[in-house]
């Protein structure tokens, strides 16, 4: 008796009496990246053959494969909840590995008796697994404890795996700022690991001519111990941090640099030069955006303002809006849906980020505020959850479907922009609008990764400002 076995509501399993010997059974599995990746995370195997497709190019299979043992999960699934089913305990397992398990391979899995032990209730049996070519990949011989009792239960629902790559979120946002010329680049007192690293990094990826200030005998330091080459890269020698964000403002005015990044500095030590000179400033005020990519949310999500302004005021907030508006327009995105958070969906009188929410959508419905549609109050789940917005009975384009979180201050836009890192696996970059020049700006214990990024948005931002002087 041969059977094709497909997922269904129960699970049901096949006893020993009922096994004879010849039957088999099969399922079939089309291997996914996902695939690959998952096992990786589970089973803590990040062997560079199957995660890193560079490496894996240079190996003998030509690109990324499967674990082998991905494959031998397979057979183990079949027998486990299928055939024999319930109840069975697995007591040994060969394997021989044929070929190497490709992203995109149709594999079918048959596992046929071949001895069955009556005293013990042992059973063997044959396992081959072939890919969509006719080609065995893998075989073997499995002996397992077949049930003795019919079993038939509702088929559990396992937890659902989100599949969040960051490498490739990053790739994507790479690819969309490849076509543009590097820009020169202040990199402020880059005397750490990461800033330094992430500075030389930006400037491999083609988005960054780095010039380098601080001191020059720490920069060089720094390098020397991490194992950086800093041949061909200028360095602008000064003293300390504060000359450095100084002389960063003074080449961004000279037009000697295009985008300004900060190092291991700390945040005011650079806005202060930035903000203390009249000709970096324009006529909208400054204002930080952090831009997401959350595993839960299928699209990227600005956040602003988190880091600059404190408490800003009604006017200061459209500022707040138009900067975030800026960027996303630049990411491409043509009309952005601007939601403005509060703790409520409803206006509150006595609730001024309600009242603020309230004029900002007017101001847009005025004119004041252009290129986005906005919205607000909204609350938090009301901004990104279609499943909120639809049990509150919420008319809304914005709601649900948010690129832009605009919140009340920066108290709660620092602490909802930590629990997306932090809580919710997030990555994350950032970017100051309203200067002269794009500012890239991180948190000095952000990755190299993360400035990388934040190169990315300022490289967009400096060929955007060529277009639309802010």
């Amino acid at each position: 008796m041969n059977a094709v076995l497909v997922p269904q509501e129960y699970i049901e399993n096949i006893t020993y009496d009922e096994l004879t010997i010849g039957q088999s059974a099969r399922v079939v599995r089309t291997l996914t990246l996902s695939d690959i990746q998952i096992f990786a995370a589970v089973s803590g195997d990040v062997n560079p053959t199957h995660v890193d497709p560079g490496y894996a190019l240079t190996t003998q299979a030509n690109g990324v494969t499967a674990h082998a043992m991905w494959g031998g999960t397979l057979i183990s699934s079949l027998l486990g909840t299928s055939f024999p089913g319930p109840g069975t305990v697995y007591v040994e397992q060969m394997l021989r590995f044929l070929q190497p398990l490709r992203v995109g391979d149709t594999l079918t899995v048959v596992a046929t008796v071949i001895a069955k032990e009556d005293a013990a209730k042992r059973v063997s049996l044959d396992c081959q697994v072939s890919n969509q070519s006719g080609a065995t990949v893998l075989s073997g011989t499995a002996v397992v404890l077949a049930p003795v009792k019919k079993v038939r239960r509702p088929a559990v629902q396992v937890p659902h795996w989100s599949n969040f790559d960051p490498a490739a979120r990053l790739e994507a946002l790479l690819a969309s700022v490849r076509h543009l010329v590097a820009v020169r680049c202040a990199v402020v007192h880059p005397c750490d690991a990461e800033s330094l690293r992430g500075a030389l990094d930006a400037a491999r990826h083609g988005l960054i001519i780095p010039i380098l200030i601080g001191p020059e005998v720490k920069i060089r330091g720094v390098a020397k111990a991490i194992g950086l080459d800093l041949a061909g890269v200028h360095i602008e020698p000064v003293e300390h941090s504060v000359a450095a964000a100084e002389r960063a403002v003074e080449l961004a005015l000279l037009g000697e640099a295009d985008i300004i990044m900060k190092g291991s500095l700390h945040t005011d030590e650079l806005m202060h030069a930035v903000i203390g000179s009249r000709a970096m400033r324009t006529a909208r005020r400054l204002s930080h955006v952090f831009r997401f990519d959350v595993p839960m949310y299928d699209k990227p999500l600005l956040l602003s303002d988190a880091a600059l302004n404190i408490h800003p005021t009604l006017e200061e907030k459209a500022d707040i809006i138009q900067n975030a508006v800026t960027l996303a327009h630049a990411l491409g995105v043509k009309r952005p849906n601007v939601a403005i958070l509060a703790a409520v969906e409803t206006v509150n009188v006595k609730m001024q980020s309600t009242l603020d929410a309230a004029a900002l959508c007017k101001m847009a419905d005025r004119g004041q505020i252009k290129g986005a549609n906005l919205d607000g109050p909204l609350a938090f789940d009301n901004a990104i959850s279609m499943e909120a917005v639809r049990i509150k009975g919420i008319e809304s384009t914005v709601a649900g479907n948010a690129d832009i979180l605009i919140v009340p201050d920066l108290e709660s836009g620092n602490m909802l922009a930590k629990q997306l890192e932090y809580l919710a696996g997030a990555t994350t970059c950032g970017v100051v609008l309203g200067a002269k020049v794009p500012i890239a700006l991180t948190s000095r214990a952000d990755s190299a990764t993360a400035r990388v990024s934040s190169a990315a948005l300022a490289l967009l931002l400096a060929h955007h400002y060529r277009k639309a002087q802010p």
